[in-house]
């Protein structure tokens, strides 16, 4: 959601060589950096292209005479030259273009699977950069996308610190996480994954708010998070960002390129991530946060070829050793009942691509493939499981008049296994895929979007998911879209519900689970102003309406001991409303503020009830400012949730049903006057937040973890004693936010271009 500032410069050098041909060529560039698929048009006439992967285009057999022509680039404005072309003359013009702060036309992909203007998108995208993230750094994006509005990383573990992604209220198996639009964030990933995601990688990050399954199939029915990485060729020499804070964590991100003859690069990133220090505030004899020990590395190669068409490959490789539990936990205690702790370690490796075919047609094959393996024990209980994912995608992007068409296939092929009892035998399920959309511009103003796809799950048969998309581009600075589309969700119970492993609770599955459907409806309005005085004001304001089927809400209330995992029989919905405004002033102050209030609720039994974790409104802002001539910028950030619905184990649980209205808040200062570095430095959470504040304890029965003196009545419930007067068992779910408090942060970043 950043705007862009035009500023343009024409370099342009005629060469004149006496061939048989005439032409016309050239490269753009923004910043230095290629830029793929800019239009390139003599006005008036039929000659125009678009430029290649490396920004080069070429316009050949024009003839001789008087010719004007204009480059046209998402997120810039139009640029024009007049020149003369002559008989077997060939011209040679390079034009460099820079974005404008307040253009809104940031290129996104996400909505529709190819690269189009976010304002001309008839799907609304947020977009996010990472110079957004830097107002408030963190060791991961996990934890960087706490002050995006509508979108709230929620730990699910007091003890080690699982989390996922809530988009507008809906629990995190329903949101998608893509990396290069490759799925492959999802299933146990969803659980530890995230957290190894270094932010050195990343060139930009893509919200979708709803559903999106008619283009990339089940888990998107939230919404889904698209983190784009840098491409080789425009990315920096050499970066290095590293931080450590007061609590003794400490972060490190490196990033190399090298460019492999003229055409072909390699990025290579480096992330490490150390937090070894116990540390228990609350006083319950266990670790308020994770221990953790990370490395993630990323590389990445762009292969120059001399159609000049994409051909790059990407691969991962991450590594994890957390733990969480009582002060006194050591690895020689992991998967005994003599210390409680919760130790994980976890291997993964990813790979993807992206080859565009040599021929006419512009169509691209995607492919990733996964392999994440866990090792880790909750108590005395073990958890080991393997998940293996592969995944092909062709899409054919085709313009017929004013039709822009996508046509594609998909497969996806998923093995699971791990040693519970749910897991008799290996799980393994192929889902192919053909979907279509055809954007239709009806006039300058008007244009329509239908989409349909159909998945054939090996498990569950035919799934069909139709979408409806129209925008009205009522002046250039007002922008209507109406989205309309369904989404279905096939559920991976352990993998996605970490709650199911930690814990004394007992897992009871009472039915086959059948596949979540969601229906969907979004309004959203753009509006853009420009004052007198040179203030920008961008409003967005999106309302919804989700109604799902089928849907699978663990139930933590019909027995105390037990979470009841079955489909609904009833519905869900959730409404609401959000908000998204910008502002730069002139004077260098910019404000990001966003606000959400939602409705979520289930009725079974014509019994309307509110889920467990799920707030009715949240906001969100990042105050920027940079102090004149003193090369120090300033940026408060934070962000406000209203109460949710806790999971209490009883009638007698002395903890709050519902949480406080809370707020986490931020402020850093960074000095950038020495070329390429910056030192910044602040604080997190400035009003020391946590949890524990007017509650007796967070972790119940945190003196039993093993229960091992907890009595029961002849019925299975727990029986109230002097020991345990309010009939608990240990369990670590009663969480809604981070149990860390206030502390400073030191950090430094150097980039070479």
């Amino acid at each position: 959601m950043k705007n862009i500032i035009l500023l343009f410069s024409i370099l342009f050098s005629p060469i004149l060589n006496a061939q048989e041909k005439t032409s016309l060529s050239g490269k753009i560039t923004s910043e230095g950096i290629a830029l793929i698929d800019a239009d390139i048009t003599l006005v008036g006439t039929k000659f125009s292209t678009s430029s290649d992967s490396l920004g080069n285009y070429k316009i050949e057999n024009i003839p001789a005479g008087n010719y004007k022509i204009q480059v046209s680039y998402v997120g810039s404005k139009n640029l024009q030259k007049n020149f003369s072309l002559k008989q077997n003359e060939n011209l040679y013009f390079d034009f460099e273009l820079q974005n404008d702060a307040n253009s809104l036309d940031e290129v996104v992909v996400s909505g529709t699977l190819k690269p189009v203007s976010r304002l001309e998108s008839p799907v609304p995208v947020e977009v996010y950069k990472p110079s957004y993230f830097k107002k408030n750094p963190t060791a991961n994006i996990f934890e960087a996308l706490q002050n995006v509005n509508g979108v709230r990383p929620q730990l699910n573990c007091n003890i080690c610190n699982t989390g996922d992604i809530h988009i507008n209220g809906l629990e995190g198996p329903y949101t998608l996480v893509l990396i290069d639009g490759m799925p492959i964030v999802s299933g146990l990933s969803t659980v530890y994954g995230l957290s190894g995601i270094p932010n050195s990688l990343l060139e930009r990050i893509e919200i979708v708010k709803g559903p999106a399954s008619s283009l990339y199939g089940s888990e998107a029915v939230g919404g889904l998070i698209n983190i784009i990485t840098k491409n080789p060729m425009s990315a920096p020499r050499f970066s290095v960002d590293g931080f450590s804070n007061s609590w003794g964590e400490a972060n490190l991100d490196l990033g190399f390129k090298a460019n492999l003859g003229e055409k072909s690069s390699v990025l290579l990133g480096v992330n490490y991530f150390n937090y070894s220090n116990k540390i228990d505030n609350n006083n319950d004899n266990f670790t308020d946060v994770t221990l953790q020990h990370r490395i993630s590395v990323f590389q990445k190669w762009n292969f120059g070829r001399k159609s000049g068409k994409l051909f790059s490959l990407a691969g991962r490789y991450f590594y994890e050793d957390r733990w969480g539990g009582e002060m006194q936990w050591e690895k020689k205690y992991r998967g005994g009942d003599e210390v409680y702790g919760e130790s994980i370690y976890t291997r993964r490796y990813e790979l993807l691509g992206a080859y565009e075919l040599p021929i006419a047609e512009k169509m691209l094959f995607s492919f990733s493939v996964t392999d994440h393996d866990q090792n880790s024990v909750y108590g005395a209980v073990p958890y080991l499981a393997q998940q293996k994912i592969g995944f092909g995608q062709l899409t054919w992007d085709k313009k017929i008049s004013n039709h822009d068409l996508l046509f594609g296939t998909a497969i996806r092929y998923n093995y699971y296994n791990d040693n519970t009892p749910a897991t008799e035998n290996s799980d393994k399920t192929w889902i192919p895929s053909v979907f279509a959309q055809d954007e239709m511009k009806l006039n300058e103003k008007h244009s329509v979007l239908l989409g349909a796809r159909y998945d054939y799950n090996s498990e569950h048969g035919s799934i069909f998911t139709p979408r409806f998309a129209y925008k009205l581009k009522a002046t250039d600075n007002d922008i209507i879209r109406l989205n309309a589309g369904t989404g279905f969700r096939v559920v991976n119970l352990f993998t996605e519900e970490h709650a199911a492993l930690t814990g004394s609770r007992e897992v009871i599955v009472e039915e086959e689970l059948k596949p979540e459907q969601s229906y969907n409806v979004n309004l959203n309005y753009l509006k853009k102003i420009y004052t007198k005085g040179g203030t920008f004001i961008g409003i967005e304001t999106s309302a919804w309406y989700t109604y799902f089927t089928n849907s699978i809400i663990p139930d933590y209330d019909s027995d105390p001991n037990k979470i009841i995992y079955k489909n609904l029989d009833g519905f869900a919905t959730t409404t609401g409303i959000s908000t998204n405004i910008d502002v730069v002033f002139q004077n260098g102050l910019k404000l990001i503020l966003g606000a959400t209030y939602m409705d979520v609720s289930k009725t079974e039994n014509d019994i309307k009830s509110r889920p467990v974790l799920t707030e009715k409104f949240s906001g969100t802002w990042a105050i920027s400012y940079r102090i004149p001539k003193s090369f120090i910028d300033i940026d408060y950030t934070g962000n406000i949730y209203g109460p949710m619905r806790l999971p209490l184990l009883g009638e007698l649980d002395p903890r709050k049903e519902y949480s406080p209205t809370f707020s986490i808040q931020n402020i850093q200062f960074t000095y950038n006057k020495i070329k390429d570095v910056e030192i910044y430095l602040g604080i997190k959470n400035l009003l020391n937040w946590t949890p524990n504040k007017g509650n007796p304890f967070i972790i119940a029965r945190a003196n039993d973890p093993f229960d091992k003196n907890v009595e029961y009545q002849p019925n299975g419930n727990v029986k109230p004693t002097a020991d345990n007067p309010y009939a608990l068992t240990f369990d670590p779910s009663y969480v809604y936010g981070p149990n860390q408090g206030i502390r400073s942060f030191f950090g430094v970043r150097y980039t070479l271009k």
